[in-house]
């Protein structure tokens, strides 16, 4: 019967290291993806600021990007409205108005889905620090038998 325990607690201490390589995956993942859902609220904060700091100001010359880092100048003509993508390529026109409650909508959602990651995220860290010491345990138990 003695012979088999290491055995046992090898194939334990292998079942809990895949799952800690997994939950460590999807930790990486989750990370990665909140960083880029808070780029994207970034971007809104920026808009928000630009379409602010640009209205009544018809007549004003700005700097228009137009690829690679480029930019040409170009004076503003109507600052009631802008043209905002809505998604899957589609842009359509809106009042300055209509489109801060756009903004925020898209904020709002944003924030909602990094909360549930991060959410996610602090359930997978949970679950790895329950697992890391029984997995250092068993190593030690394994270690200690092989002497």
């Amino acid at each position: 019967m003695e012979d088999q325990q290491p055995t046992d607690d090898q194939q334990r201490l292998e079942e809990i290291i895949n799952q800690l390589n997994f939950y460590q995956e999807q930790a990486e993942l989750i990370q990665s993806q909140i960083e880029s859902l808070k780029g994207s609220l970034g971007e809104l904060e920026i808009l928000k600021d630009t379409l602010e700091s640009v209205k009544g100001k018809e007549g004003t010359e700005t700097l228009v990007p137009v690829g690679a880092g480029s930019f040409i100048k170009a004076r503003l003509k109507d600052t009631d409205e802008v043209i905002m993508s809505i998604g899957a390529g589609v842009a359509m026109k809106k009042t300055i108005e209509d489109a801060r409650e756009t903004i925020n909508q898209q904020k709002n959602e944003l924030e909602d889905a990094i909360g549930k990651m991060s959410e996610n995220l602090k359930k997978i860290t949970e679950i790895v620090l329950r697992l890391s010491p029984e997995a250092e345990e068993l190593y030690q138990k394994i270690r200690g038998s092989e002497r």
